[in-house]
């Protein structure tokens, strides 16, 4: 089985914004073959547990006496890795929390970043290098950290930086702008802009699953 696998992080339910591009990512990319399917992991339906010991940072030769690893706790890295490391592709709905990302989806990060076994570097590529992943990152406002009257994005650079800078996996990141014009009365004149944000990234969502 070919599988891309989809994970949702939003906690909003019916108002989420990233919930509804990752499934229509999903359902593109099914559609484009008959060998094709989708495995869900849902962070905010059944999180994963923050790591409990530094030891998990590092394959088993390198942990130091005192960095006490549960087997349960190996064990399930070990399955969220191989979830990637099997899959396709990847889609990640990661909407901006406090300028950061949720708290569900760095726990899911820091148990497939293994020093050693998932990082990559030119002479030594980690199990998860080259595969694709596309983040599909909503904020309330919008963001350009190359502007410091506009920067606050600490969402995609900080996923840019695990998945693609460390683990040597093929990035590409969606935002969607002004996501709260809706919610929000101070952010209502962006109305126009959300909209066309929200129609642009589902275009080039739909792009990526296809090109895929």
């Amino acid at each position: 089985m070919t599988y891309l696998l989809a994970v949702d992080s939003s906690i909003s339910g019916p108002d989420s914004v990233s919930r509804p591009l990752v499934a229509e990512f999903a359902d593109i990319w099914r559609a484009a073959g008959p060998d094709r399917d989708v495995v869900h992991r849902d962070l905010a339906a059944a999180p994963v547990p923050h790591l409990t010991t530094a030891g998990l940072h590092y394959p088993e030769a390198m942990r130091r006496p005192h960095e006490n690893v549960d087997p349960a706790a190996a064990a399930l890295q070990n399955e969220l890795i191989e979830e990637v490391a099997q899959a396709a592709a990847v889609v990640i709905g990661a909407p901006m929390y406090n300028w950061s990302l949720p708290s569900t989806l760095k726990a899911w990060l820091d148990h497939l970043h293994v020093l050693g076994i998932t990082t990559s570097s030119d002479d030594a590529p980690g199990r998860l290098h080259g595969i694709p992943v596309v983040v599909v990152s909503p904020r309330g406002l919008a963001y350009d950290n190359d502007d410091p009257d506009r920067a606050g994005d600490y969402t995609v650079p900080t996923i840019e930086k695990i998945l693609a800078g460390s683990m040597g996996m093929d990035v590409t990141s969606v935002p969607v702008d002004f996501t709260l014009a809706d919610r929000l009365p101070a952010v209502a004149e962006h109305a126009a802009a959300a909209a066309d944000s929200l129609a642009a990234a589902s275009e080039r969502l739909r792009e990526y699953a296809l090109r895929l």
